[in-house]
């Protein structure tokens, strides 16, 4: 995955979760990847206002929906700690990619987690 943006590029997505046991690094992997095309996407589709924004955000947080089953599959789950770290990084590449006024709660907005 090829990232330009140097903040998105350089963060450690979900390492508070990578440095839980309860947390399968396999399963993670899989989300730090929805985030990692998250943040491809809105390099390549640029868009103009929170509302183009949302359309990516919610399509990620759908990724993440079906992603549950796999938690759970490993004996894991998305749960209180796993929402925060999850609705925190989306909140972090919002804001990377400069859409500061974002709500936390709209970009995760289609979540069942």
């Amino acid at each position: 995955m090829n990232i330009s943006n140097p903040q998105a590029a350089a963060h450690p997505f979900l390492k508070a979760l990578y440095a839980d046991d309860y947390y399968p690094d396999h399963v993670l992997d899989r989300g730090r990847e929805i985030l990692l095309r998250l943040c491809e996407r809105i390099e390549a589709e640029r868009p103009a206002d929170l509302t183009a924004l949302y359309v990516l955000t919610h399509a990620a947080t759908e990724e993440f929906n079906d992603l549950e089953a796999a938690f759970d599959a490993a004996g894991s789950e998305i749960e209180t700690v796993a929402r925060e770290e999850i609705g925190e990084q989306f909140w972090f590449i919002a804001h990377a990619y400069g859409f500061t006024d974002a709500d936390s709660e709209e970009l995760i907005a289609g979540r069942e987690w």
